[in-house]
Order: C-alpha cells, then structure tokens, then sequence
C-alpha cells in the first residue's frame, strides 16, 4: 500500500533535504587559459587604428591588459586581465573602512617598553599599534637611490642627537599627541599599525612631508632615464623639510607631469594640515579615495589598453577625474551597456571561484592544495593526473613544480594572503632543478606591489615565502569561522561521541551509587543527536545493555537533530535534573 504522503508531496519538499545540509563543494574545474587568451586577442583587434600602427612600430610585444569595474549596492569589484587571464583582483564592499594610507592625529594612550611599542587612541574602537622603530625617522631606503638634501635646521639638529628607541619614552610620552598613518590594516584582533613617516602616493610621485630628502627608485635602471629624472628632481620647488620620491611609473614621462603631480600632493597635505590644526581630539585626516578612484590613480601610472565600468556615475566619475589629469586617457574608458553581467562576460566570475578553493587545478593536471591557518599559510603542490608527456619522466617532477610556482604566485595575488607562507614542492633531487623552481618563483612575484622575500627550497622540498600584508585575505571577508565546528573544520566522530557518552554514564551511574547505595532504582534518559544515536543503537548496542546490566540501571534515550552533534546531556528521569 502506497503511502499517502507522497502524494501531497510539493515541490519545494524535494528540496528540503538537499537544502538542510551543508552544500557540497564542487570540483574546480580547469579553465582553459588558451581560450582567454584567444577571446583577449579578439578584443584587442578592435583598438583604435592609431594604438595598433604605434604597438607594431615600436614591437612591443606587451600583453593586452584591461580593468573590468563591477559596481553593485553592496560591493565594488575590480579585476586587472592580462590577455584575459585574471592578474589581479580587489573587492570593497559598502560601509567597511579604507584603513591602509588613511592618515590620523591621535594621542599616546599607552607604552609597552617590552614590545618597545605605543599604543595610541586615533578615535577608532581599536588603538592603533606604533613601534618604536615607526617612530623614529626613517632610515634611507637601499631600493631609493637619495638625489637632493631638503631638511630643516631643525631636521639635521635631530638626525645629529641621534635619537635611539631608549629615547622614545622621554620624547612621547603618555598624552603626547602624535600625527600617524595607517600601514597595516586590523587584521583579526589586532589593531591597526601605523608610522609617523607620513607617505602621500601620487600618479609619478610619492610626497613624504617630514622626510627632507628626494630620491628616485633603483628599479629605473636606464642610466640615460636616471640622469634626466634626477634633473628633473632637482629643478622641483618643494616646501622645506619635505621629501619626493620618483615612482617607477614616472620612467619616461616630461617634466610636466611631475610638477602636476606635485601640486595635487601639496594641496592635498596643505588640507591634511588645515585638518590637523583645527582637530582637538583624537580623528581621521585623510583617507585613501575609494575602490574606483584609487583604480583611476593607478591605471593612469600602468600601461592599461582598456577600462571597463557596468555604472554610469562610476564612468562619470572617471571620466572627470581623467580628464584633469590625463585627457588622452579618456578614450581607452568603456561604459558596459551588455545584459550579461561584466564580469560574466568576461570570464572572470569562473576565474574568481578558484579564488576562493582549497584545490586549484595545473593545466596539465596536477593541483595545488591552499590552507589559510591563524600562524601561516601553506601550500601543498601534489602531481594529480600529470600528463607526462616524456616517455623517460625525466622532467616530470619538474614540469609540475614550475607550474605550481607560476600559479602559486598568481594566487597569492589573487586572494591577497600575506604573511609566512609555506610552499610543499615535489621532492626534486637534483639542485638545479631546485633553482629552476626557485628562480621561476622569484620572476612570477617580481611585479607584485607587496613586498616579497622567498628562501630558496630546502632538501625536504620546502620553500618559504613572506609577502607584506596590509589586510586580511579576500576569503577572511568573504567567510567567518562556522558556528558549527567553531572554524576547526571538523567535528567529532559518532564512535568518538559513543565513548564519552558511555564513560559519562558509567561515571554518573557510579557517582549515584556511592551517594545513595545500591538499593537505588536508576533511570537515565540521554538526550542526543540522532547520529549518534545511530551509532549507539546498532553498533554500540551490546555495549549500553552491558552498561545496564552490570551497574542495575535503566536508559533511555531522546534524539532530536536541533541539538549539536558534540553535544549531550544526561537526566535524571525520576526528577529532570541534569547528571554531571
């Protein structure tokens, strides 16, 4: 006989099973770069006349690189494709604070002389962190090669004292106001670190207000390039005891763009200080632009074929901003009017849902295996289904582990991790094949505007890797710890949860005998999750009817799948109070 809830059976109960479990994760899939790479080129093609004739002339052979901007009510995304390739991915979702660059007065609340550290109140839920060493000024940079002096009287007076971190205390103590900027953002429960070497970045250049020095970046390796930046560095009229620092993106460019660059930083620290004279309490002066606008900043300074934005007052924006700064800019700008999303369109969504996987597929079959943990992250390379392709296997191992190094590289970037990370290579026996991972590594990382520093691979396979880290990771915004298992990952097992269940009622069953003697009618009722009382009824069953026929007592049990699965209580039937 059929039964008769079948056939009241609707459609939304079909699905309720499927939707009262945890959904699976589905296996990341391969995502065909030649593909990309092929659609790009298609794209490509349709630069103006005028872009192409100068490409071919001076041979580049760049790859054809483009901002898409996503903007919807709750977030903004922006995601850099190199040949369509995704290089490069930020998202900043509505009402969170822009912490790093982000400038404040505050006052010193604290001193830690074991941490050689203050902790300062900047108006913010959390106080900030300032190191000693932040305190002082800075040493010179080695990447920073120093042009001209520019310091004060009073500059020279101080770097002459020599001033030492014994010092700080005497010079700042408690209640002393201080002007500080963000460098690290709160990660977790820390606060936010900070200096008082205030940098303000621009397109070319980089104001630092209290530094008194200008220099111009090593990685401008032209001599001839050098010469004509330094002269350029040397003819800017600068407020004395500033410092400048010429940025790698000013390679190339006239004297007039820095003399603009310089004017917006000037007024933009001349509106710091106005701020900074007028607040009497500890408060924000300055943040960095949003999303959008540090995107404008930026692709102004990069060698960017095309800007794609979905929202018309994003593309209002940009465009005004563009056209201050750059009007020649203004026609590699796009308004997106498609119906597909943008970043459908362009194959980014399937490429940020790799972003946010444990395992990532190597185009010739082997994975790599992400773990994000509190102290470090670590990254495990394993050969999966490696299509050899030489008979002997000689470069198998290799193959593999070049692959992984240049996907990992990219990862890194993609999900923004930062930090210790581990990387778990193939064992590779000879040492040129190790340098080979190593160096292929080091070139992979070397745009990365974080700062990396990457030790070469122990005999175990082992290379290690830390990457500067302003934030949290894009997956840390994106997930909290699950308030099942408490982000262990894991929970315990039913045979785990039999044992303690039986050993907690073979302690409260003796407990009760010693109390009131073995006279005592004992019942027991046990309220659990129905896994386990899965396990106890079919495997464990022998055992519980052994438990209460050698200590005379009576169980029953009551399972509900409201309750945790880790958790359970034991009650005394005759008057409900819970047995510990």
């Amino acid at each position: 006989m059929q039964d008769s809830t079948t056939d009241n059976t609707t459609p939304e109960d079909q699905y309720t099973e499927e939707l009262s479990s945890a959904p699976k994760e589905q296996k990341a899939e391969q995502i065909d770069k030649k593909e990309l790479r092929k659609d790009a080129a298609q794209r490509a093609k349709k630069q103006p006349i005028v872009t192409r004739i100068i490409k071919a002339l001076k041979n580049e052979k760049k790859a054809y690189s483009e901002l898409i901007i996503n903007s919807e009510p709750l977030e903004k995304r922006v995601a850099l494709l190199k040949d369509g390739v995704l290089e490069k991915f930020e998202v900043e979702r509505t009402g969170e604070a822009r912490e790093v660059g982000a400038i404040f007065k505050g006052r010193i609340q604290n001193l830690e002389p074991g941490l050689k550290a203050a902790f300062v109140d900047i108006g913010q839920p959390k106080n900030a962190f300032l190191h000693y060493w932040d305190i002082l000024p800075a040493a010179n940079d080695n990447t920073i090669e120093i042009v001209r002096d520019n310091k004060t009287e009073k500059q020279r007076k101080r770097e002459s004292e020599k001033v030492s971190l014994k010092d700080i205390p005497k010079l700042y103590p408690i209640g002393s106001e201080i002007v500080i900027q963000i460098t690290k953002g709160q990660i977790g429960s820390k606060g936010p670190r900070t200096t008082t070497n205030i940098a303000l970045a621009g397109r070319f250049l980089v104001l630092m207000p209290y530094a008194g020095t200008l220099g111009i970046s090593r990685k401008i390796e032209d001599k001839k390039e050098r010469s004509r930046l330094k002269g350029i560095l040397r003819g800017l009229t600068l407020p004395e005891g500033m410092g400048l620092i010429i940025r790698t993106a000013g390679e190339g460019k006239k004297a007039r763009y820095f003399i603009r660059d310089l004017h917006i930083l000037l007024k933009r620290w001349e509106i710091i200080t106005q701020r900074m004279e007028q607040a009497k309490k500890p408060t924000c002066l300055y943040v960095e632009p949003d999303i959008v606008g540090r995107t404008v900043r930026d692709f102004l300074t990069e060698d960017i074929d095309r800007v794609m934005v979905d929202k018309r007052d994003d593309y209002d924006n940009i465009i005004d901003e563009v056209s201050k700064i750059s009007p020649r800019s203004k026609s590699k700008i796009h308004l997106f009017g498609d119906d597909i999303p943008v970043f459908e369109r362009f194959n980014i969504e399937r490429q940020i849902e790799q972003t946010y996987r444990r395992c990532v597929p190597l185009p010739s079959g082997g994975e790599i295996v992400i773990e994000e943990t509190e102290a470090l992250i670590s990254i495990d390379v394993n050969t999966g289904s490696h299509k050899n392709k030489n008979k002997d296997g000689t470069d198998f191992i290799l193959a593999v582990n070049l692959e992984a190094a240049t996907e990992i590289a990219r990862q890194v970037r993609l999900r923004n991790l930062g930090g210790l990370i581990i990387m778990d290579f193939i064992d590779m026996k000879s040492k040129k094949d190790r340098n080979a991972v190593l160096q292929r590594m080091r070139k992979e990382t070397s745009n990365d505007k974080a700062k990396t520093h990457i030790l070469p691979i122990s005999t175990l396979g082992i290379m290690q890797m830390t990457r500067q880290r302003h934030s949290e990771s894009h997956s840390s915004g994106i997930y909290s710890d699950c308030p099942y298992c408490n982000g262990r990952g894991s929970v315990k097992s039913s045979r785990t949860m039999s044992v303690e269940i039986q050993r907690r009622l073979i302690s409260v069953i003796r407990h009760i005998r010693a109390r009131d003697g073995h006279d005592k009618e004992i019942q027991l009722r046990v309220l659990l999750h129905p896994h386990n009382l899965e396990r106890l009824r079919n495997e464990d069953e022998e055992l519980l009817l052994g438990i209460e026929q050698t200590y005379g007592a009576k169980l029953s049990f009551r399972a509900d799948p409201i309750y945790h699965v880790e958790n359970f209580k034991i009650v005394d039937v005759e008057t409900g109070h819970e047995q510990r």
